[in-house]
């Protein structure tokens, strides 16, 4: 008998088991038995449903409405507008603009604020990785308010221009269009969007701000958005969906509201809950009892050799080759090939050469991939290290030898020190970087800044920059330790502070209260370092960004000034220096920002505002407050003229406090916050003043308080007054809320 004859009726058993297994073909089935599977071009899956029965439970009810020439599903009894549904637990829907618009001349035009609510469904949530938040105009500030957990969450995005031929299409970094990422887990989100100036000075091509959460997939930036957007236009927001909020071991101890029955239950990536999906080897809805249908492998792949059988299993497949064939039968495997007769040939000896030859050909093929791979590593960060001015730096600190104590890390050095940069060594994220902590093989703990961005037109001014930053030596200034240039992006090395920052300390429950001594003595250690930095440094430096965040606090409550990642250094021959603005809303000086020159009055202004932060214990800019509240400067002047000082003053304050000694500081504050920069005084007479403010209650030179109390109290015109004209009081916004609460 022939090796064909032997074969048969072996394959023949397999192909009887085989058709005995494979299903009967069936349409892939959407939703349950009478259910509408579609509303217009929507196809709506179950557990989504139209009807009363058709749907898992009210969260996925889809309201399907006809008009005169179409049909709109909306979400349930929102107004929300339903484009799209996924099994893979992603829903779009449409939302509407918020926006502030101005008319002639410089009058708000009133719009009716449009608020979205979710809030009765507690399984959506507006996906991070797939939206942006964003803002359009050329005048234009906004900001996204929300929570994440019962944490609160802010975060603001600002787009200027000054000509409607510098807008790029498709551009969206700060020009005309801003946009930035949103956190994870975000359950209410409210969108506020404001004007600088009522767009005054772009007027004839941009009459309002807007902004919304949209799709970022979906949304392509185009100059005529500036122009106008109409006000019932939508633009696509993506909400992530899951069947419950519980876990998969969680929902399947409930068999009665489980989902998964016959398909499998996964977690997603982002937030709680659950999805079901069909087994591999299944296609269909796996909500259903029956949705998931079987993959006929062999029709659709033909993943068998010509010389195989290939029989449909239950979510698999298997091949069988022909008689007088042997091997597994796939095409990406054995295939099937001729039985040999002669038994004498020795083929288990050649393929066991083969696997030999073919193993040390690898490892070998790997152990070159290797070496060329580390060897380009290498390349790499010499090449960086020469763009980042490395060779520049070590000659000018074997030239300065001794006096810099800084140091050239390298990049394994800082990479061991922070765990690879691991997310749970970040200590903050700012607008020029993320700072990290890290443990140096010395054990000493530092703070690593690893910048957003690097511009290497400007190597000579870092490395400039860091030799002077590098010599900065006083007890409220965080201290340099060194630099990293084996990385595109230079890293920075400084010394690490404990205690968190002057703005936590203030505004965060849980922290340690701070005296009114204890404040004053921050303020005079913060404008003594500042002093330092303008006049005693080498090359003055102005700071650009002076704020209570800036501010670190040791262990004793001792002031550091520190992230001088807007610093600029002036050069000894100028007084000023003109810059694109930088700064934080709240602490930004008016002038500096009207006109471009930074001067060391800017940072005068910015400790002014850090000041009343201290006397008050209210931040700088708080858009829960009143409006004519919401500036922490025009309110703390404000006051002043009203007199009015002390019912703002905090009440911890005016308790501890010599009343004498705070009305001199709310003086010497109100004197940083003149519009004016020349009028205001100089970082050294705020320090010195300060000083003495702290040894005697009462100065020895203030001869008539009463006088200068009264000046003060009642101004009646001056730079402030001035200054606070050019200031909008009124205004109207249209805002944008998606509300996702109960996940």
């Amino acid at each position: 008998m022939d090796s064909h004859t032997r074969l048969s009726p072996n394959i023949l058993v397999l192909l009887v088991m085989a058709v005995t297994f494979i299903p009967v073909t069936r349409a892939q089935v959407f939703a349950k038995n009478g259910c509408p599977t579609h509303c217009g071009d929507l196809t709506i899956p179950y557990p989504f449903g139209t009807m009363e029965g058709c749907y898992l439970n009210k969260n996925f009810y889809i309201k399907c409405t006809e008009t005169a020439d179409s049909f709109k599903a909306y979400l349930a009894y929102t107004d929300f507008i339903v484009t799209d549904i996924t099994m893979e637990g992603q829903l779009q829907i449409l939302t509407t603009v918020a926006r502030d618009c101005y008319g002639a001349p410089r009058l708000p035009v009133m719009t009716i604020p449009q608020i979205i609510s979710l809030s009765p469904f507690s399984i959506y949530n507006v996906s991070n990785t797939r939206n942006k938040f964003t803002a359009i105009g050329c005048d234009t500030y906004a900001y996204l308010y929300g929570f994440v957990g019962n944490k609160s969450y802010r975060a603001g995005c600002m787009s200027l221009c000054n000509r409607f031929e510098d807008l790029v299409d498709g551009s969206c970094s700060g020009f005309g269009c801003c946009q930035i990422q949103i956190p994870d887990g975000l359950k209410t989100i409210d969108v506020v969007a404001y004007s600088f100036n009522r767009h005054v000075n772009v007027s004839d091509f941009n009459p309002c701000s807007y902004a919304f959460i949209v799709e970022e997939s979906r949304f392509r930036f185009s100059s005529g958005y500036v122009q106008y957007i109409s006000e019932d236009y939508k633009f696509p927001v993506s909400l992530d969906w899951v069947v419950s909020n519980e876990t998969c071991v969680e929902a399947a101890k409930n068999p009665s509201n489980y989902a998964c029955h016959r398909s499998e239950c996964h977690e997603p990536d982002t937030g709680s809950g659950y999805l079901c999906e069909c087994p591999d080897g299944f296609y269909g809805n796996p909500y259903l009892p029956e949705g998931c249908l079987d993959i006929d492998e062999c029709k659709i792949w033909s993943p068998c050799h010509k010389n195989a059988i290939c029989s449909n299993l239950p979510g698999s497949f298997k091949c069988i080759c022909k008689g007088g064939y042997e091997g597994d039968g796939k095409r990406n495997g054995t295939g099937c090939s001729p039985v040999d007769a002669s038994d004498g040939f020795p083929f288990a000896h050649i393929g066991l050469g083969v696997s030999i030859s073919l193993l040390v050909f690898v490892l070998s093929i790997s152990w070159i991939y290797w070496g060329l791979w580390q060897r380009k590593l290498i390349r790499q960060r010499e090449n960086f290290f020469l763009q980042n001015g490395g060779i520049i730096l070590q000659q000018e600190f074997s030239k300065l030898k001794g006096s810099v104590s800084a140091k050239i890390f390298t990049s394994e050095e800082l990479k061991k020190a922070t765990n690879n940069f691991h997310e749970t060594r970040i200590l903050g994220k700012g607008g020029h970087g993320t700072v990290y902590k890290g443990i140096l093989q010395d054990n000493r703990v530092v703070a690593i800044k690893k910048s957003l961005i690097v511009d290497h037109s400007q190597v000579e001014q870092f490395v400039n920059e860091v030799i002077v930053l590098s010599q900065v030596n006083h007890r409220n200034v965080v201290k340099l330790l060194g630099c990293c240039l084996e990385t595109e992006v230079p890293l920075l090395v400084y010394e690490f502070i404990s205690n968190g920052t002057l703005h936590q300390s203030l505004h965060c429950s849980g922290k340690k209260y701070l005296s009114w001594e204890c404040r004053l003595r921050i303020a005079a250690e913060t404008a003594g370092a500042l002093s330092y930095l303008h006049s005693a440094a080498y090359l003055p430096i102005i700071h650009r960004d002076v704020k209570s965040t800036n501010i670190l606090l040791d262990e004793h409550y001792t002031a550091k000034v520190s992230d001088f990642g807007a610093s600029r250094l002036v050069p000894l021959d100028q007084t000023q220096l003109t810059t694109l603005v930088q700064g934080t809303l709240g602490y930004l000086d008016p002038e500096y920002f009207q006109s471009s020159q930074l001067t060391e009055k800017s940072d005068v202004y910015s400790f002014g505002v850090v000041l009343a932060e201290l006397l008050t214990k209210r931040k700088a800019l708080c858009f829960q407050m009143p409006e004519e509240e919401r500036n922490l400067a025009m309110h703390f002047v404000s006051a002043l003229k009203k007199d009015q000082l002390f019912g703002i003053i905090d009440h911890q304050v005016l308790v501890e406090g010599n009343t004498t000694q705070i009305k001199e500081v709310a003086m010497l504050a109100n004197k940083c916050l003149r519009v004016r920069g020349e009028e205001r005084p100089s970082m050294k007479e705020v320090a010195m003043e300060l000083e003495g403010l702290r040894s005697n209650p009462k100065h020895p030179w203030v001869k008539d308080e009463s006088k200068e109390t009264e000046y003060l109290l009642s101004e009646p015109s001056g730079a402030n007054a001035q200054g606070n004209d050019g200031i909008p009081s009124d205004y109207d916004s249209g805002r944008q809320q998606i509300i996702l609460q109960g996940r």
